[in-house]
């Protein structure tokens, strides 16, 4: 048999399968990742009175609101960068052992309208609004509250020693009930997580800013107990669900002992 008559080669087929896809133990399937949510869009509403606007989110977060006549506004003292000559402004002195103790604010300043106001934090860190419908009732961190409308109420109860001295918020912490809205501040981006019925989740002292479910102070360190303090994560707080906690990304004690380092150091 000549060359030319030879019948072309069919090249052979592997039966051999490929190998099986490397998957992380524990990875969720694409588009299905679920936890702690964040934004950087704006945010946009209206209130009985006024309508506000949260930009330039979300480290150097301004609240824009505009009010109508008469209309009143409760804000913490120097948050204040501009406002319309046609506001007015008044200082509401407050005074009381548990905001002393607490070193919480002795004083808030009420505006009115009509014009334009101007908000930020005194941080460089986000923006983020609560509205309460009478029936919540949350706890936020005694720097997290920014402003709030005139149907808010709020008022410092005690936390206990543990989560006093351990959470990073003091011994006492702002209860917030009522109707309205209430807009709070961070150090860093705020992180929203849901917490559903008996969900149990570790926030690290020093980075919440609201919740409306309990929490306990939890050891969480493997290591010694030694090491565990020494390493700063010796001890956590643990939320339990239903709930909602707001945290935010950094911790401005942890900045502070940074900062004070790095300067020590030139």
């Amino acid at each position: 048999m000549t060359a030319a008559q030879q019948k072309p080669r069919t090249p052979s087929l592997s039966t051999q399968s490929p190998p099986p896809a490397v998957q992380l133990y524990g990875a969720p399937a694409a588009g299905q990742f679920t936890g702690a949510q964040g934004t950087n869009e704006d945010s946009v509403g209206t209130f009985n009175g006024g309508s506000y606007r949260i930009s330039h989110r979300d480290s150097n977060s301004l609240l824009t609101l505009q009010l109508a006549v008469g209309c009143p506004l409760t804000a913490k003292p120097g948050v204040m960068i501009a406002m319309s000559t046609t506001m007015t402004l008044r200082g509401h002195v407050s005074f009381g052992w548990k905001k002393l103790i607490a070193g919480g604010e002795m004083s808030m300043s009420q505006y009115t309208g009509p014009g334009e106001l101007l908000l930020a934090p005194s941080v460089l860190g986000d923006l983020i609004v609560l509205r309460l419908d009478g029936e919540q009732e949350w706890k936020i961190g005694r720097d997290a509250f920014l402003a709030s409308t005139s149907g808010v109420k709020h008022k410092y109860q005690a936390q206990g020693l543990a989560k006093g001295v351990f959470s990073g918020e003091g011994l006492f912490v702002y209860k917030i009930t009522g109707t309205g809205l209430l807009w709070m501040q961070s150090f860093g981006a705020i992180i929203k997580k849901d917490l559903q019925e008996g969900e149990t989740y570790f926030i690290d002292n020093g980075h919440l800013v609201a919740w409306n479910c309990k929490y306990e102070m939890e050891r969480v360190a493997s290591g010694g107990i030694i090491s565990a303090f020494g390493a700063g994560e010796g001890l956590a707080c643990k939320f339990k669900g239903p709930g909602t906690v707001y945290l935010q990304t950094r911790n401005l004690n942890a900045f502070a002992a940074q900062m004070k380092v790095s300067t020590a150091s030139g």
